[in-house]
């Protein structure tokens, strides 16, 4: 079994030893974050050393970064901060590319509670209004389907609009959850294995013969990306029940986001201990994505993974 941990530890996930490979959850709390040398970011070329979360709008390009001091458009140049500085843990892009979730904690001298909650953005990320759970959930894990949110905040939950809560009962810790605002289908990454649910987060089964997957993003409806400990990149076609081994980018991931354009064409980003790199080719090869360097070129849905 695989030992997840991170960067920025999390409290308690169970720790084992099989696989010998230390793979990264999303952080904790404010707290418990050493400062940011300004190496970090020089030598990579992001806003934030901790990147917690990727989305693309189809419709712009625009390349967001959630991350520990909050929300960044790199496509812009130079990078722009949008809207408050939060320590975005949790984040992810509904169907309507404008609208955003999030969750972790409040920036400093801020007087929202303590952890976040859900909060969103119907602009894009300019403003955030609460919408449930402040100052009790702070969800390290959260994705958006056709039927609702599905999030962790050590309990696995569901919600049909991100106000009223339902607890499930689940027999694994997701580090991270993918879905698509198309579809009920929802991906959840864990220590001993990739869980699926078909059914908005209600019920899920444990994916016979999938390789360990860390980080995973929904193109389409059908097609995903995932991200194994040691890098390497798989490609779904059938929602997540089997994988193809694709390529790996230079550096430790962080986040990935992914979209399938109206040709087909599967886009792939990642962020890294070396910066953000794009695959245009399915995950295959990968090359650098600079910071300012324009939108991504992308007409596919925005996905997200924390």
């Amino acid at each position: 079994m695989t030992v997840f941990s991170t960067p920025r530890s999390r409290t308690a996930a169970a720790v084992a030893a099989a696989a010998g490979l230390a793979i990264s959850l999303s952080a904790c709390s404010p707290a418990a974050a050493p400062a940011v040398p300004a190496a970090s970011t020089a030598s990579t070329g992001l806003p934030d050393a901790h990147v917690h979360g990727l989305s693309v709008n189809p419709a712009t390009g625009r390349l967001l970064l959630a991350t520990h001091d909050g929300l960044y458009d790199v496509t812009t140049s130079p990078v722009a901060k949008v809207g408050p500085t939060n320590d975005l843990m949790g984040y992810t892009a509904a169907g309507s590319p404008e609208i955003l979730y999030a969750s972790g904690h409040p920036g400093p001298g801020s007087a929202d509670p303590d952890p976040l909650g859900l909060i969103t953005s119907s602009d894009g990320g300019k403003t955030w209004l609460p919408l449930s759970r402040q100052g009790e959930s702070d969800f390290h894990a959260l994705a958006a389907t056709g039927s609702g949110l599905v999030a962790f905040d050590g309990a696995l939950r569901i919600s049909p609009d991100g106000k009223s809560w339902k607890s499930v009962g689940v027999d694994f810790q997701p580090a991270a959850l993918a879905g698509h605002a198309g579809s009920d289908t929802v991906l959840a990454t864990a220590q001993d294995g990739l869980r699926r649910s078909t059914d908005g987060g209600a019920t899920w089964a444990k994916v016979p013969a999938s390789p360990v997957i860390q980080f995973a993003a929904f193109a389409s409806k059908r097609t995903a990306a995932g991200v194994a400990p040691d890098g390497t990149v798989y490609r779904s076609d059938d929602a997540g029940l089997t994988w193809t081994a694709k390529g790996k980018p230079t550096g430790p991931v962080q986040a990935v986001a992914a979209t399938q354009s109206t040709d087909s064409q599967i886009t792939v980003w990642v962020a890294t201990g070396h910066g953000l790199e794009v695959s245009t080719d399915g995950g295959l090869t990968f090359g650098p994505y600079a910071p300012g360097s324009g939108p991504a070129a992308t007409t596919g849905a925005p996905t997200v993974k924390q």
